[in-house]
């Protein structure tokens, strides 16, 4: 199939969805005292409840509704920190049936970003969260930059149809979910990825899988990321 025309598709309409500029968030304190597998302080702050993000178009679900702990990630697919985070996140689900995780695209590093935040949800609009998840894992075991390019290269290998999925990417409420999904990181500070939200609590970075077990254990003993 030649996709040249359904790329360039693609990369012009891009222009609908701009780049939302984050603030770096001011504090560097701790609300708990949460350390990273590495025994670095992990900067962390409670999200308000008009910020919480479980009604956010656009989540990638993995994991039982009935589960007890809900973990959000913040990622963005050129983040290597994030490339770690969805290799050890995966594993940790494997073993925790207990857990949901939610993906939310913070496509902020490039241009490059976006576009495969767009195939993305593109693919999640016509084909739902199994898939979605699928192309998720495959384009962090890429090597190289993620683009448009690289992001419809995982769909052509998933045996999926290239044209529609560039077509579901360039609908107009795909650049609306993506822009809701960047502001509201916006509005929490996150100036980084990976970012993370559990029990109402947000954490700035990848703590380590050590360290993200301890969490998920307290939140489910206790409600927060640290007890007692």
């Amino acid at each position: 199939m030649n996709d040249k025309p359904t790329r360039r598709r693609l990369f012009a309409l891009l222009g609908a969805l701009p780049l939302v500029s984050l603030e770096a968030r001011g504090e560097e304190g701790q609300e708990y005292p949460l350390k990273s597998d590495s025994g670095e302080p992990v900067v962390n702050f409670r999200i308000s409840a008009e910020l919480d993000p479980a009604n956010l178009p656009g989540i990638v679900w993995k994991g039982p509704k009935s589960a007890d702990v809900t973990l959000y990630e913040w990622f963005d697919y050129n983040c290597g920190y994030c490339k770690q985070a969805a290799r050890e996140l995966d594993d940790i689900l494997a073993q925790d049936k207990r857990l949901r995780l939610g993906l939310i695209n913070n496509a902020m590093l490039s241009i490059a970003s976006v576009q495969a935040a767009k195939v993305q949800q593109g693919l999640f609009r016509l084909h739902g969260p199994a898939a979605a998840y699928d192309f998720h894992m495959r384009m962090f075991a890429r090597r190289g930059q993620n683009d448009g390019t690289a992001a419809l290269d995982v769909v052509r290998a998933m045996g999926l149809d290239v044209d529609k999925v560039t077509e579901s990417a360039n609908n107009h409420s795909v650049s609306e979910v993506l822009t809701r999904q960047a502001r509201l990181a916006q509005s929490l500070g996150m100036s980084m990825t990976p970012t993370f939200a559990v029990t109402g609590v947000g954490l700035l970075g990848w703590p380590g899988a050590g360290a993200l077990k301890t969490i998920i254990a307290n939140a489910r003993k206790c409600d927060h990321p640290v007890c007692g």
